[in-house]
């Protein structure tokens, strides 16, 4: 099974962290377990304060009732409630049994503080899903009148 620390580097978020760094940050995370059905986070809920980085397993996300995609292994969510502090945008369900790792958003804030590198890939993630919701939600060029 790969260390924390080697599923931290497969997650775009902290791939060009130092082996130093990827170690210190892995301190951090706590591995939680998750039965196949169960909810890790409900849209408009403070259902929690963690980040997760999915380890095994499979998840759906589900935004206003209707799935928006599947997230796996490398892949991570609860950026921007760990951020913004506020209810979750998604829901977030399990699909298979899963192994994850979570941060508290007070520990990964003090991370990114000491390494700016960090918060630089955030701040662009963070951009890039603005960009993507208001893509999904501008009508058509098509569909548009004149």
């Amino acid at each position: 099974m790969p260390s924390v620390a080697e599923d931290l580097k497969r997650v775009p978020l902290f791939s060009g962290l130092s082996q130093r760094q990827l170690r210190r940050l892995a301190k951090d995370f706590k591995d939680r377990l998750v039965p196949a059905g169960s909810p890790l986070t409900r849209q408009g809920e403070m259902s929690g304060v963690d980040f997760f980085v999915i380890a095994e397993g499979e998840a759906a996300v589900i935004v206003d009732g209707t799935r928006v995609r599947t997230v796996g292994p490398g892949d991570h969510f609860g950026e921007l409630g760990m951020i913004i502090e506020r209810e979750r945008t998604a829901t977030v369900e399990a699909l298979t049994p899963m192994r994850c790792h979570t941060i508290q958003f007070w520990r990964f804030r003090a991370f990114a503080k000491k390494n700016p590198d960090v918060t630089w890939k955030l701040l662009q993630h963070v951009g890039g899903l603005l960009l993507e919701e208001q893509s999904r939600h501008a009508p058509s060029a098509r569909g548009a009148s004149s």
